[in-house]
């Protein structure tokens, strides 16, 4: 039932939008439509140290997050007004943070939806804290340069303001690929194993393997086929991948994906 003044959503310290690098900003914005559920989730979130800003549905989801730009989002699934998914793609394009999406049997297809259009992971629902944890903290490490632009080939990337340009237009990506492309740009020329990869983007050493290949098969085609960048990630086979530029790759015959 919706009351007849809107209430403020739970926050546990009232604060304005946070700067990059600011270790004060809410950890994790929570949309539970289940009051119950979110306050127990809340708690033990609290307990484990996490700082929790909660909400009931997508659109109030959506103006947390532009308020407050949390570290994480967690979605339950199925999500009312507006659906985890949509909640999902609109985030990853305006600001851009890890999106978790929870669901139980009825959230299974929102869910799915969501992860493909950029959420991290899908959690079960009800929540199991100790599931969650460790992927509010598999984020790419924070180093002296990681907030430098890079430029590799006709790629421009800012990592302070979540853009990606290739020669000059904006590429928009998800949180997962827009990281994992920078973690390549970063090291150019290289090859980088999966092992090297999944550690860093994702804090473990057992990932499905099919996940990693997915997001750079999703990088290599907005960049190549979609942007018609000089440069791709190419496999190698047993290894990793490596970002690699050519001048004329436009002019070249396209050869088989």
């Amino acid at each position: 039932m919706t009351p007849d003044a809107p209430q403020p959503p739970q926050v546990a310290a009232q604060r304005g939008p946070a700067e990059p690098g600011d270790t004060s900003r809410p950890a994790l914005l929570l949309a539970e439509p289940d009051e119950k559920l979110a306050a127990k989730a809340t708690a033990h979130f609290t307990a484990e140290g996490v700082t929790v800003i909660t909400c009931h549905d997508g659109a109030e989801a959506l103006l947390q997050a532009g308020a407050h730009r949390p570290g994480a989002v967690l979605l339950a699934a199925p999500l009312p007004v507006v659906s985890a998914s949509a909640v999902t793609e609109l985030i990853g394009r305006l600001h851009p943070v890890p999106v978790i999406v929870g669901a139980g049997p009825d959230g299974v297809e929102e869910a799915t939806a969501a992860l493909a259009v950029g959420a991290l992971a899908f959690v079960a629902r009800p929540y199991r804290i100790e599931e969650i944890l460790p992927l509010l903290t598999a984020r790419v490490p924070r180093g002296s340069d990681t907030a430098e632009p890079l430029k590799v080939g006709d790629i421009e990337l800012d990592p302070a303001g979540f853009h990606v340009y290739v020669r000059g237009r904006s590429l928009q990506l998800p949180v997962r690929e827009f990281t994992l492309l920078r973690y390549l740009m970063q090291h150019p020329n290289r090859v980088v194993s999966r092992v090297e990869l999944t550690q860093a983007l994702w804090g473990t050493d057992h990932l499905d393997s099919n996940t990693l290949t997915v997001h750079v098969r999703r990088i290599r085609h907005k960049l190549v086929d979609e942007s018609g960048s000089c440069c791709t990630i190419d496999a190698i086979r047993g290894v990793g991948y490596r970002l690699e530029c050519v001048a004329d790759r436009t002019s070249a015959t396209p050869g088989p994906s």
